[in-house]
């Protein structure tokens, strides 16, 4: 047996934080999981935090934990899911914007600030609120 009841333990070592799982038995016998999570302070002394499963409670922890991990699986599938529906749902309104010279691909929404309403500017000049001067003179093609 190792120092302070330690029969097996492993690390984890992530950006800021460490984690160590310790497979220890106490001095009647017992032989529990100790799970210590150490996170760098900028300089200062590391937190620690830790917890300790029992082996009679350990079935009971992990199903636990399983649990958590599925939902946590199928949240992220659900997002990605909506993602993508969503992206779906605008290309359809409009378009993908690669087409050149098309409608769908050209057409574009700006936010007008006042109100917050939204509108398609005929001319072509996107509107920030602020004053654009816009020459109106016809241009003509160079002549050789």
């Amino acid at each position: 047996m190792g120092a302070r009841g330690e029969l097996f333990t492993t690390q984890v070592y992530l950006d800021n934080r460490s984690y160590f799982f310790n497979v220890k038995e106490n001095r009647t016998g017992d032989v529990f999981l100790q799970i210590v999570e150490s996170k760098n302070r900028d300089g200062a002394e590391a937190d620690r935090h830790q917890i300790a499963v029992f082996s009679e409670d350990m079935q009971k922890f992990l199903q636990g934990m399983e649990k958590s991990l599925d939902f946590i699986e199928k949240n992220r599938k659900a997002k990605q899911k909506a993602a993508r529906e969503k992206k779906a749902a605008k290309d359809a309104k409009y378009g993908h914007g690669t087409e050149k010279g098309s409608e769908a691909g050209s057409k574009k929404i700006y936010k007008m600030k006042k109100d917050g309403s939204t509108a398609t500017p005929s001319d072509g000049i996107k509107r920030t609120g602020r004053i654009h001067v816009v020459s109106k003179l016809p241009t003509e093609p160079k002549e050789d």
